[in-house]
């Protein structure tokens, strides 16, 4: 029987992949990359043809291999499907490392680079030096006993990184809370009370079940009148996989951060870096840890005594001393009693049908591009759908698939993935197509699901991104829709979108109440709007407190000392946080985005993006949101350069200058 993992010639074939397929799959892909590879160098006199652009078509390949086994181990996640993944986890660690360790493959593109630059076009360039600085990172140039410790580690890490993510995910799974008291209910909303009777239908207990999962978190801190039922779901959230809490010891990621510290700092140094910040900087826009450093500080400067003033605020609100668990509840009461507007009664404005419509139309007015749903496409879960993108012309450039509601089986979070990336090359062509994954709270019975206007902010987010991917003209695979983009501006795009979600001429696209189909009404979209600005400044020094603890973990780690784990957090907190940390928060054990994913000492990236967006939001400001000059210059410079042009040349072509903090501090209402 064909293994549906290796048939490229159409979309994955997610109704027929199963764990068992993945090992054989991927040892096959290799074992003939491998085989190919050996004939390319074996040339004399390689050029970008000859021997480049097939190593990309290699590289694209595995690719397609690999990402659907990667997807669906996020998002259906099984004992035999996690098995699967982890043994596939060290064959392609092992084959990353041997290409980039491969002084052989390195001599080729250098000779390329040197003897054909003068005839390459830019993309072609900036591939080959990107391919060259990462032959560097990954220790071409070691003594073979370096090098074999280069791998080593690299190993050992990629086994930690996914047991740490494993461990989040069990943590999560493990915990449960039953409500007998209806008393306990006051203040949710409908949608969330009946997820929880049927939940608890679903195990065979009366009255109500509380899974730990993102969605339910969130509704609970911002809506439940109970005390107790917050505090004890965000105990349960700020202590998986740790030491602490209702299921402490039993996934805890504490010693598995010990060990990932260490690695990466040894990591660096057979790089030739000092540490691991440094060593994750030489790919980044910021070019020294100093930077990052003074950027991250400047911004606490300003952003601090304004988080002080909304925390005092928030504290005669609710007239007394308040603790971690408090603070959104009572945030949304402050904000309701100020506005007179809240997320919850906001959701019946935002069924995801009507959402998506309101979307798929911004984005044909700003790009042309015609969204058009596809049936018939397989699915990893009935409630994905697939999507094409058609140009002026209505022919497919692009599609996407969408998993937007939250399940037991898959990771928490929102995020955008490659499903497979644009190629143009002499072998061969492929469309890019992204999958976009949300967790949002399921529809029950036959209503559509509902949506806070915090929900429709994320999926704009996540559609940034999967834009950067879809709209690239780059033929390369490596430099290709957000491949080789600088991890400090990755998130350029995607924070860019969300600002539509917040502007007056594109919430009447997005909004029509579920029951009536009337409009957002205008008083309401005039409240909806001033609350932007409302606790900006506490978000912000949450961002700056997560960025800041994670690069100094990196930035300063000590060998001799080990790692300061909850030290630096708490040396942070007391320098930059505003909100009293509770004694049991354990967050280092679920930060995934820097222990599971690719954020470490890049946490920052969020907040350096966030100012580049912030000053690209501003032409369109200044030009008119759908004005199609602007867009077509956004297209033109940045969705669709992927990697293939220095990031900050790319911002400097579309603003004509270098980016400046004051619109974010505008935006956000902090510079006032």
């Amino acid at each position: 029987m064909t293994n549906p993992l290796l048939d490229f010639s159409t979309l994955p074939a997610f109704d027929r992949i199963r764990p068992e397929h993945a090992l054989p799959a991927l040892t096959e892909v290799l074992a003939d990359n491998r085989a190919c590879m050996a004939q390319l160098l074996a040339q004399a006199d390689p050029t970008f043809e000859s021997l480049v652009a097939p190593m990309e078509e290699l590289g694209h390949r595995l690719s397609r291999v690999w990402s659907p086994i990667s997807h669906l181990n996020a998002v259906a996640n099984s004992v035999t499907m996690r098995e699967a993944y982890n043994a596939c986890i060290p064959l392609l660690t092992a084959y990353s490392s041997e290409l980039g360790q491969n002084t052989a493959l390195c001599a080729g593109y250098r000779q390329v680079r040197e003897r054909h630059g003068a005839v390459l076009d830019p993309a072609q360039c900036k591939l080959l030096d990107n391919a060259l600085r990462d032959f560097r990172l990954a220790g071409v140039d070691l003594p073979e006993d370096s090098k074999a410790e280069f791998r080593a580690t690299l190993q050992q890490l990629a086994l930690l990184s996914t047991r740490f993510s494993e461990n989040v995910l069990d943590s999560a799974r493990a915990y449960t809370r039953p409500v007998h008291d209806a008393s306990e209910l006051q203040g949710l909303p409908d949608n969330a009370v009946d997820r929880a009777a049927e939940d608890a239908r679903e195990a065979g207990l009366s009255g109500w079940l509380f899974r730990l999962d993102q969605p339910t978190y969130v509704t609970v801190m911002a809506s439940a009148a109970s005390e107790t039922l917050r505090r004890d779901i965000y105990e349960a959230w700020t202590t998986r996989a740790s030491d602490a809490g209702p299921v402490a010891g039993r996934f805890d990621n504490a010693p598995l951060i010990a060990q990932i510290l260490p690695l990466r700092h040894r990591l660096a140094n057979l790089a030739g870096f000092p540490t691991y910040a440094d060593f994750a900087l030489a790919t980044r826009m910021a070019r020294s840890s100093s930077q990052v450093l003074e950027f991250l500080g400047d911004l606490a400067r300003r952003c601090r005594p304004a988080a002080l003033r909304e925390f005092e605020e928030l504290e005669e609100f609710a007239g007394r001393r308040l603790s971690a668990w408090d603070v959104t509840y009572y945030a949304e009461r402050l904000k309701e009693s100020r506005f007179r507007i809240s997320q919850e009664a906001l959701r019946p404005y935002f069924p995801l049908p009507k959402v998506l419509s309101g979307l798929f139309t911004l984005i044909q007015r700003l790009y042309g591009a015609q969204v058009r749903e596809r049936a018939g496409v397989p699915v990893w879960h009935p409630s994905v759908r697939y999507y094409d993108l058609l140009d002026e012309r209505g022919d497919v450039f692009a599609g996407f698939y969408l998993d937007p509601f939250s399940r037991s089986e898959k990771r928490s979070g929102a995020w955008m993935d490659e499903c497979v990336v644009r190629k143009a090359l002499p072998s061969g062509s492929a469309l890019p197509i992204a999958q976009l994954v949300c967790n949002f709270t399921a529809p029950v019975n036959d209503r559509p699901a509902l949506l806070t206007h915090e929900e429709v902010t994320t999926l704009f987010h996540e559609f940034g991104h999967g834009l950067h991917h879809m709209l690239t003209r780059v033929p390369y695979p490596s430099v290709a829709g957000i491949n080789g983009v600088a991890w400090d501006a990755v998130e350029l795009p995607s924070q860019f979108m969300e600002n539509f979600a917040w502007t007056p001429q594109v919430l009447p696209l997005i909004s029509a109440h579920v029951a009536t189909g009337d409009p957002l009404p205008a008083a309401v979209l005039e409240r909806l709007l001033g609350t932007r600005t409302f606790s900006a400044a506490l978000g912000a020094v949450r961002q700056l407190e997560l960025a800041l603890f994670d690069f100094e973990l990196h930035a300063h780690f000590d060998p001799a000392i080990g790692p300061r784990v909850l030290q630096t957090l708490e040396d942070v907190r007391r320098r930059v946080a505003v909100v009293p940390a509770a004694p049991f928060n354990r967050l280092p054990s679920s930060f995934s985005h820097i222990f599971a994913g690719g954020y470490a000492a890049g946490y920052y990236s969020y907040k350096w993006a966030e100012v580049l967006a912030a000053d690209a939001w501003e032409a369109f400001e200044e030009a008119g949101v759908f004005d199609g000059t602007v867009a077509r210059r956004f297209v033109d410079a940045i969705l669709s350069r992927g990697g293939s042009r220095d990031a900050m040349e790319a911002f400097v072509e579309f603003r004509g200058r270098e980016p400046d903090v004051r619109p974010l501090l505008r935006q956000t209402g902090i510079a006032a």
